[in-house]
């Protein structure tokens, strides 16, 4: 069965602070060839386009005074976009069924990430320790991989269902693994903020969670920052995914409630919604209602145009 999926980001400052230290990446991987000369017919310099590769989703959350959190975020995504850039053939392995060397890959990657930001720092003293949490989801239908450093996080939502896919690398979590506290005494700790495991940071060790999961049409994925879940309960995530909206009304509604319940923190959401390519999104329909509303009364209708990545088949 073929897919696709309505993908969508947003990030917010929040209530409390005056910098947002977050950041997020949607990206469509494809082949490409650019052509500088032929004698076929077609213009030289054309750019020629093969199927998809699948889709690259990030939420980053930076840490560390006079900006140099909003730095180490943006470093360690600018890193991981120009890495994959420039190692293309380990996305077209997966195609063949060859995962043997994709934990080694995704954990390259954040070396990549991790040495950015050290050589940074070095170039700027007063930013010696910046680090950022990194949560990463590459889907390539029907499978989906994460790799996680950090207390941001990566959600699956199916049959009403909100899984958690990620844990958090703080020492509440640890604490609470070890039996020393309770879940609810884990979520108020001080130690809960408190990280063992990011990109930089001042520490030289990186140990990269990566996950793989088989997805079905009708899933929802969901990456944050933890600035969307240090006051807001999982019951209230899930009354806004199992709504039929899509992706960007589901951020906006996110976003929104987070800060409702104080903004304590930049929150970033990132959610990316699997469809059967031959049904409209919910975007669609409602599109499709207003354009038929409106020839009833006005023969020219301005639609809003949709983002969606498309998925290959299996």
């Amino acid at each position: 069965m073929r897919g696709k999926m309505d993908c969508h980001g947003l990030t917010d400052v929040g209530r409390s602070r005056n910098l947002n230290e977050d950041q997020f990446l949607i990206a469509d991987l494809n082949k490409s060839m650019l052509v500088h000369q032929t004698s076929l017919k077609q213009d030289d310099h054309t750019r020629l386009f093969g199927g998809s590769q699948g889709q690259l989703l990030l939420v980053a959350d930076g840490m560390g005074g006079h900006a140099a959190g909003e730095q180490a975020s943006a470093i360690a995504v600018e890193s991981l976009e120009q890495y994959v850039l420039n190692t293309m053939s380990w996305f077209f392995r997966l195609q063949e069924n060859i995962e043997s060397d994709l934990v080694d890959e995704f954990k390259a990657a954040l070396d990549v990430c991790q040495k950015s930001i050290e050589t940074a720092a070095l170039i700027n003293p007063a930013r010696q320790g910046m680090g950022t949490t990194l949560t990463m989801a590459y889907v390539l239908w029907p499978w989906l991989y994460v790799v996680h450093v950090g207390d941001s996080r990566c959600y699956l939502f199916r049959d009403s269902r909100l899984e958690r896919i990620t844990t958090d690398h703080t020492v509440a979590q640890q604490l609470l693994e070890r039996g020393a506290i309770s879940p609810n005494d884990a979520q108020h700790s001080r130690w809960s903020h408190v990280l063992y495991n990011c990109v930089g940071g001042g520490s030289h060790e990186l140990n990269a969670e990566v996950h793989r999961a088989e997805l079905k049409i009708g899933d929802t994925i969901l990456l944050c920052t933890d600035g969307l879940t240090v006051k807001m309960p999982e019951e209230k995530i899930v009354e806004v995914l199992k709504r039929p909206i899509s992706s960007e009304d589901a951020c906006h509604r996110l976003v929104d409630a987070a800060n409702e319940l104080g903004g304590p923190d930049n929150v970033t959401v990132v959610v990316a919604r699997v469809y059967d390519s031959r049904q409209p999104t919910p975007e669609s329909k409602a599109e499709e209602r207003v354009e038929q509303e409106s020839c009833d009364t006005d023969p020219c209708v301005l639609g809003r145009a949709t983002e969606e990545c498309p998925i290959e088949s299996a």
